[in-house]
């Protein structure tokens, strides 16, 4: 192979988006790869804005209080997840009503959504009888193995 002709290739290698090439002529081969940098992006957490014309003291107790509120409020939520990756539909068929709707009373064993994989429809029930507080996929969307779907208030 021509020396030439090599000096052309790593120039064009180097100037595109390509990270690997691999060149066989006459019984010569080469391969030329490019080193990725992996880019990680810093967490930046969200801030919000407290009312300023409350007295600190009083603010730390709401403080304490909406976080026992919290606990209480969590300690009966349960979430359903997907139990494969799929794609999320809310009803049976497109013109269907959907199985359920934020605010049903719903029991265990109840059909909650359908999960396509691979052509094939599987039923999602719940595991726990309770009510629909929020549905936190929107119908059509891909889901992924263990993504919470359902967010139900346990009765």
């Amino acid at each position: 192979m021509d020396l030439n002709l090599i000096k052309k290739l790593v120039k064009i290698f180097n100037a595109s988006d390509i990270t690997e090439l691999e060149v066989e002529k006459d019984g010569v081969r080469i391969k030329i790869c490019k080193q990725i940098e992996n880019v990680t992006v810093p967490f930046v957490p969200q801030v919000t804005s407290q009312n300023i014309s409350q007295p600190a003291v009083e603010n730390s107790k709401t403080k304490e209080e909406t976080k026992a509120n919290e606990q209480e409020n969590t300690a009966n939520l349960h979430e359903i997840h997907s139990p494969i990756v799929g794609t999320f539909y809310r009803a049976p068929a497109p013109d269907a009503d959907s199985y359920v709707k934020v605010g049903d009373t719903i029991s265990k064993g109840s059909v909650l959504c359908i999960v396509e994989a691979m052509k094939l429809m599987n039923e999602i029930e719940s595991d726990v009888n309770g009510k629909i507080i929020k549905i936190i996929v929107d119908n059509g969307n891909p889901v992924e193995y263990n993504q919470p779907l359902f967010l139900i208030e346990t009765s």
